[in-house]
């Protein structure tokens, strides 16, 4: 199946309010080979993890994943993926499938979120079918270019719930040290990470990021280099109450508007 480029799809599928400021705490500048004009956005990343039931048949989980894939044309959406979890590394999870999507700001996806076909989509194909639902949102602390993924890319998704005494300046340190991970793994195209600023379906994780490859193979080699991961691992280790690691390949179907 050839790799479309429409757009893409989901927000969160439940009442979850987001906060709109007029002023976003971390703008950036975007910028564009064919063009010389920057523009500043502050680029939301969205992950929800799907949990479908046991006993439902193939043929309504297929209805879900189109259904949400089929929201790709509306405005706010600047990427999306929707698909089955290629792999759960976390044994406190259990999800079997994973939207990513991308919006320029934290309105957009409070647009998208309340859109009727978004809520008619979760309310006639999610909600029906899954056990659980939690959804993270975090603000993209650089440019993750480009906005789109390619089909066949590969995502490590990582949430993390911090223990109750960890301040805000050990919160800072653990960014740091997810942020340092692109420069001693190699084959990582993009990594963001950020404060989640949805609690009610993040079950009580505080800080996510995604990190792009170009494909499983290059998303493997982080094993290779296991001396360097377990070194940054052991920098957090202390302040969490919880991970959960999903990996992720974009399918072919996803689509993606162009930016």
């Amino acid at each position: 199946m050839l790799c479309v480029k429409p757009r893409p799809l989901f927000s969160p599928p439940f009442s979850v309010t987001f906060s709109s400021p007029k002023h976003p705490k971390r703008p950036f500048t975007l910028s564009t080979k064919s063009s010389k004009t920057s523009i500043t956005m502050s680029i939301v990343e969205h992950v929800v993890l799907f949990k479908v039931k046991d006993d439902i048949d193939q043929a309504k989980v297929n209805m879900m994943l189109n259904g949400l894939n089929g929201l790709v044309s509306l405005d706010p959406v600047v990427h999306l993926t929707a698909g089955p979890v290629f792999r759960t590394r976390s044994p406190i999870s259990n999800f079997t499938h994973m939207l990513h999507s991308r919006y320029k700001s934290k309105e957009d996806l409070n647009s998208y979120s309340a859109h009727p076909d978004h809520l008619r989509v979760v309310k006639e194909n999610v909600l029906p079918i899954c056990d659980d639902i939690m959804a993270v949102d975090w603000v993209a602390d650089n440019d993750p270019l480009p906005l789109s993924l390619p089909c066949n890319s590969a995502i490590k998704v990582t949430f993390l719930k911090l223990k109750e005494n960890v301040n805000d300046e050990v919160q800072g340190e653990i960014l740091g040290v997810i942020k340092g991970i692109k420069d001693g793994v190699s084959g990582i195209q993009q990594i963001t990470c950020g404060e989640n600023f949805s609690p009610a379906r993040a079950k009580g994780f505080s800080i996510a990021s995604v990190a792009v490859f170009n494909g499983v193979n290059e998303m493997e080699e982080i094993e290779g280099n296991e001396e360097y991961v377990n070194l940054q691992k052991q920098k957090v280790r202390d302040y969490l109450d919880g991970v959960i690691v999903v990996d992720y390949v974009v399918p072919s179907s996803s689509s993606s508007s162009n930016l």
